[in-house]
């Protein structure tokens, strides 16, 4: 039961506005974690960058890719924003994930901004010795 309650939470709290302390590159990335937990590929893919759009070319593509290749972001069970940096160029944004058996996994989503705003241009899966780096 207690599950159930924190799983409500994580969905509030992912959909509910960002304190004004956060910055747009998180706010970008919990919304379309919040997207991805309501299975709204469509608006979840408009957070991605022209370069992914290009590579995925479909909403239902997209999905199918994050849901096989990413299941802890489709259905995380906790989120932390870590750190970000600049890193050649790039807007580098660290991410802890705790999926629904546990684990946790750390994710790097380089980040771009584009008119339209800060979009995601790529996530990675980060190995060990990359987590404290």
């Amino acid at each position: 039961m207690s599950q159930i309650f924190a799983r409500i939470g994580l969905v509030l709290s992912l959909a509910a506005p960002l304190p004004a302390l956060a910055g747009p590159i998180e706010r970008v990335i919990s919304d379309q974690l919040a997207a991805f937990m309501a299975d709204d590929f469509d608006t979840a893919f408009t957070f991605a960058s022209p370069n992914i759009k290009r590579l995925f070319g479909s909403p239902e593509r997209f999905g199918q890719m994050v849901r096989g290749g990413y299941p802890m972001v489709h259905r995380p069970d906790e989120v932390t924003m870590l750190d970000q940096r600049e890193q050649g160029g790039r807007v580098l944004q660290r991410v802890m994930i705790r999926d629904r058996d546990g684990r946790i996994h750390i994710l790097g989503y380089e980040m771009i901004e584009a008119e339209a705003g800060w979009q995601i241009n790529g996530v990675q899966i980060l190995r060990a010795p990359e987590v404290g780096a």
